[in-house]
């Protein structure tokens, strides 16, 4: 199976977001050939107010970026893992960070809630409180793709190896983490994590993540970009450059056998009270 992370700079405008969104995905279809694609986390709208986040969200099935994620899927016979996307709830005034994951046929089988809310300081003063905007899932997500065990994680959740587990306990064969990581925790943080989750899980790790400059408000703010994709021994097999774009890769089913062989932390684990 071949998979693909794909690089954008999303902002305030919805409409464009999703133009590029449907450019990438046809040129990296037409030029790569891929069977599974993952956008990076709200690629359909990034920054703004609240209001403008609300007023962007969709109720799924229903939204432009919900259908063009499907009809895509359907036209290309593409497995398409859409990000995230700013979720509806019925009955809450907050808005969901959710992951839709569409087969072949463009049918739903899979829609994730992001969990752990990105309620920080950064080192360079900027707040960011999520939860003000965002109500967190509780639900652990895996999904079947011709196979393989695709685990779902968005992001902020990359910090907390207690989900990881639970979704190597799972049986993921595969971890997608859609992402927007800023630039002052990436250029620290970013890769070593990926490839750490990676080993730990002993997964292919697929980390699709935004890149450049957005508008939070009258703030100006950056994501790292860096998009990568790491193997289960934690080499990092695919990485994009700086600016949109995206990156293939093949996944070696036999490799994954191969790790877990020769080193069945699986097996090993017991549990460590506190």
């Amino acid at each position: 199976m071949k998979i693909a992370a794909i690089q954008m700079n999303s902002t305030d405008d919805k409409a464009a977001n999703l133009e590029q969104a449907r450019r990438l995905i046809e040129d990296c279809i037409d030029k790569e050939r891929p069977d599974w694609i993952s956008l990076p986390e709200v690629f359909s709208f990034m920054g703004g107010t609240r209001q403008d986040k609300i007023a962007a969200a969709e109720c799924f099935p229903d939204g432009p970026a919900y259908a063009l994620m499907r009809d895509l899927a359907a036209r290309h016979s593409v497995h398409i893992h859409a990000g995230s996307m700013l979720e509806k709830i019925a009955g809450e005034e907050r808005l969901g960070n959710t992951t839709v994951a569409f087969n072949r046929q463009g049918a739903e089988v899979a829609r994730y809630r992001k969990i752990h809310m990105f309620d920080v300081t950064t080192p360079d003063g900027l707040e960011y409180r999520e939860s003000n905007a965002m109500k967190p899932g509780e639900d652990v997500v895996t999904y079947d793709c011709e196979g393989l065990t695709i685990g779902c994680a968005i992001c902020y959740d990359l910090r907390f190896p207690a989900l990881f587990d639970a979704l190597s306990k799972r049986g993921a064969d595969l971890i997608a983490l859609p992402s927007a990581f800023t630039l002052q925790t990436g250029k620290d943080h970013w890769e070593v994590m990926c490839r750490a989750r990676a080993i730990e899980t002993q997964t292919y790790f697929a980390a699709a993540a935004q890149t450049g400059q957005f508008k939070q408000g009258q703030e100006t703010r950056a994501t790292y970009g860096h998009s990568l994709i790491a193997d289960p021994w934690g080499l990092v097999v695919a990485k994009v450059s700086d600016g949109i774009g995206y990156t293939t890769a093949q996944i070696d089913r036999g490799l994954i056998k191969r790790v877990r062989a020769q080193i069945p932390v699986a097996q090993h684990k017991v549990d460590v009270k506190p």
